[in-house]
């Protein structure tokens, strides 16, 4: 199967803003999981 280079991401304009949409998620995942940590501990 063959891709095209320039396919265009759903959504978003660039993969960029997928890849740094992803890595606020996860820090925030890390964040939540910190506090729960604390709170529960």
């Amino acid at each position: 199967m063959l891709r095209n280079e320039n396919e265009k991401p759903p959504l978003f304009k660039s993969w960029t803003a997928w890849y740094v949409l992803l890595v606020i998620f996860l820090m925030l995942l890390m964040v939540l999981f910190y506090l729960f940590t604390k709170k529960f501990s």
